[in-house]
C-alpha cells in the first residue's frame, strides 16, 4: 500500500488527500485504510478523499453500534467544516452514511453505497467457535471476495487478530447485531439526494438483491454491476469501480 500520513490533531486520525469538492470515504467491520488505496490514487488529484478512522472498538459496549458510528461521522464532519460531501461507504461504511443522511442531511450532497448493510446481510459470523484456528478465519475472509487471492496473508492476519481479541469480538458482534437491528428499509422513500450503487454480482455477503432491493427504494439511485466480484468492488475490481465513480461524480457534481 502506498504511505499516507495519518493525521492525529488530539481528536480524531484520518487520512486527506487532495483537494477539491470532498468525497468522505467510510469502512467496514473489518474495512482497513488499504481498502481504499485505488479510490485515493485515482481522485486525489481532482477531490478532497479523507478517511476517517471509525472508533469500532473504542466504544462503550453498551454504546456501540450504527447510531453512534453516524454521530462520530457526524462530529467528524463538523470538526473538519465539511459540508455537502459525498460519502462513500462500504458495508457497515454504506450503513453509517445512510444514517448520517437520514438524520444530517443538510451536510451530505451524494452518496455512494457499495456491499451495503441496511437491510439484509449474511453476516461474517454470528459467533467464531473456531477462531483460534487460522485456516478457518482465511476461509472465512476469502468469502469476502470472489477470487480468493485477495484475502491477502496481511488480511487474514489482521481478521485473526481482531476476533482473537476477545474486548475486540466482543465490539464485532454488538456492531453487527446493531446492523441487523437497525433497518433502512422504511427510509430510503425519504432520500432525496444522488445515490450511487457498484455492486459485486457475486456478493454473497450483502447478496445482488440488496442492491435491487435498495435501488427500487431510492427514487433516482443508479446501479451498477461488476461481474466476477464479491463484497469489496473497489479492491477487487479497482479500475472499473473507478470508472463508474468517475462518470457519476463528473455529472451530479456538475448539477
Amino acid at each position: 500500500m502506498a504511505q499516507y500520513n495519518i493525521i492525529d490533531d488530539g481528536k480524531f486520525k484520518y487520512i486527506e488527500e487532495g483537494q477539491g469538492e470532498a468525497i468522505v470515504l467510510l469502512h467496514g467491520l473489518f474495512g482497513t485504510l488499504s481498502n481504499f488505496e485505488h479510490i485515493i490514487e485515482h481522485f486525489k488529484g481532482r477531490y478532497r478523499v479523507i478517511i476517517p478512522m471509525l472508533p469500532l472498538y473504542d466504544m462503550p459496549v453498551i454504546t456501540t453500534g450504527v447510531k453512534t458510528l453516524a454521530e462520530f461521522v457526524k462530529k467528524f464532519l463538523k470538526h473538519k467544516n465539511l459540508d455537502q460531501v459525498t460519502l462513500l461507504g462500504n458495508s457497515l461504511g454504506g450503513h453509517v452514511a445512510l444514517v448520517c443522511q437520514e438524520r444530517w442531511p443538510e451536510r451530505i450532497h451524494s452518496m455512494v453505497l457499495t456491499g451495503s448493510s441496511g437491510l439484509y446481510e449474511n453476516a461474517f459470523g454470528g459467533s467464531y467457535p473456531k477462531r483460534e484456528d487460522k485456516n478457518f478465519i482465511k476461509e472465512k475472509t476469502e468469502k469476502t471476495f470472489f477470487d480468493p487471492k485477495h484475502a491477502t496473508e496481511e488480511l487474514v492476519e489482521e481478521v485473526y487478530e481482531i476476533v482473537n481479541n476477545r474486548a475486540k469480538l466482543i465490539k464485532v458482534l454488538a456492531l453487527a447485531k446493531s446492523a441487523i437491528r437497525h433497518n433502512m428499509k422504511d427510509d430510503l422513500p425519504k432520500i432525496n439526494i444522488p445515490v450511487l450503487l457498484i455492486w459485486g454480482k457475486n456478493d454473497i455477503i450483502t447478496p445482488p438483491e440488496v442492491a435491487e432491493e435498495f435501488h427500487a427504494g431510492i427514487s433516482g439511485s443508479e446501479l451498477h454491476w461488476i461481474d466476477h466480484c464479491g463484497h469489496a468492488p473497489m479492491m477487487e475490481h479497482p479500475q472499473q469501480f473507478n470508472t463508474f465513480l468517475d462518470t457519476w461524480l463528473s455529472k451530479v457534481r456538475a448539477k
